[in-house]
């Protein structure tokens, strides 16, 4: 009896297998759902690919132009999970049909491009959410929960770091993600963008950056790379705290690295997304202990899986998420707090930006929205 939402994903590649991985998995382990996604459309620009992937995924139909997409009577949400060069055109068109939009991080290439963004989804009244979703590991969530329950007092540090090593091998093959005109920055909005929304979401609005920025490999096989390798910003928060932010694609030795930790006057915690399922957490003076984050009963998501002590993966994130935005559009409200809307993602690129700006001019940015 849950009502149905007419999803149109755009890409079909890592994030389009993901998504629709998740909304498929959705109506019967989060149940009842608060929606079940019909899998209206998927869309791509290369026909044999993205017929291919709509077989494989179930999607109805399959579009080379997105624009056919979004037009589709049959798409109520546009899932934009494409090139950052197509985040702006594709959403604000969404918006303007009236569809709801969930899309990929980095919102927009510049704080510029996710500014136009914002307009467009507010302008229509839409339901608008940025891919962030780490916001839905259940470790990060409870940490969330201490944090405004106040259970480590004042807080003075924070300090996150997402390092990979896909780009270690000079002679790696150039991709989109390498070339500024298609995809903005590169360590910094790829990875960096996740480590300034857990930033904001955590311990609240930075004030101001102090950043460096570097790329080892200027030449790879297929093209020149015009992007940042990897990045790393001291920053100041309006609450009084202080932090460091790192990110980078050159880390040898690192998967998918995600660490952060924050300490304050009563105590710390610390998390690591390689071992998601876990949250080491330190409330006295005998160190850290570490929790498993499996618990029904206890911990945000766990009831849609399994019994205590069996853990969940990377994938599961994303239902969460899609479950999230689905009571958001049945029940026409917002995904805030919990999820980041189009002005988290906004906020997110302004940091981003001056982060950029910081390096170039070598020298402290404050944080303008």
């Amino acid at each position: 009896m849950a009502p149905e939402i007419g999803v149109g994903m755009i890409g079909y590649a890592f994030m389009g297998k993901a998504h629709s991985n998740a909304l498929r998995t959705l109506p019967y382990m989060v149940y009842p759902p608060p929606a079940v996604a019909r899998l209206a459309a998927i869309a791509g620009r290369t026909e044999s690919a993205v017929r291919e992937a709509a077989d494989r995924y179930g999607y109805a139909r399959a579009y080379t132009d997105w624009r056919d997409l979004v037009a589709d009577p049959s798409v109520q949400l546009v899932d934009n999970g494409g090139p950052n060069d197509v985040h702006a055109a594709v959403c604000v068109a969404a918006a303007e049909a009236g569809k709801h939009v969930l899309c990929e991080k980095p919102l927009g290439r510049t704080a510029e491009e996710a500014k136009a963004m914002l307009a467009a989804v507010t302008r229509a009244g839409v339901v608008h959410m940025v891919g962030f979703n780490y916001r839905f590991v259940p470790a990060l969530r409870y940490a969330y929960e201490l944090l405004r329950r106040g259970e480590l007092g004042t807080i003075y540090h924070f300090r996150a770091r997402y390092l990979q090593d896909w780009l270690s091998d000079p002679q790696a093959r150039f991709t989109w993600r390498l070339a500024s005109e298609s995809a903005g920055s590169g360590a910094l909005g790829d990875l960096g963008s996740h480590i300034v929304d857990l930033a904001r979401f955590l311990i609240g609005e930075p004030t101001s950056v102090a950043a460096t920025l570097s790329t080892f490999t200027r030449e790879r096989p297929g093209g020149r790379v015009t992007v940042d390798d990897t990045f790393a910003a001291a920053v100041e928060f309006a609450s009084g705290a202080s932090g460091t932010l790192e990110a980078s694609r050159v880390a040898t030795g690192n998967k998918n690295g995600l660490h952060l930790e924050v300490n304050g006057s009563h105590g710390s915690l610390r998390f690591n997304l390689e071992r998601l399922n876990e949250l080491e957490v330190c409330t006295g003076s005998q160190g850290f202990t570490t929790l498993l984050m499996t618990d029904p009963a206890k911990h945000p998501f766990m009831r849609y899986w399994w019994p205590n002590g069996h853990i969940i993966g990377w994938e599961h994130t994303f239902v969460h998420e899609f479950a999230h935005l689905f009571e958001a559009v049945a029940g026409g409200g917002s995904v805030a707090p919990y999820g980041a809307t189009f002005e988290d993602g906004y906020r997110a690129a302004v940091v981003c930006d001056a982060i950029t700006r910081s390096a170039r001019e070598r020298r402290s940015v404050s944080i303008e929205y």
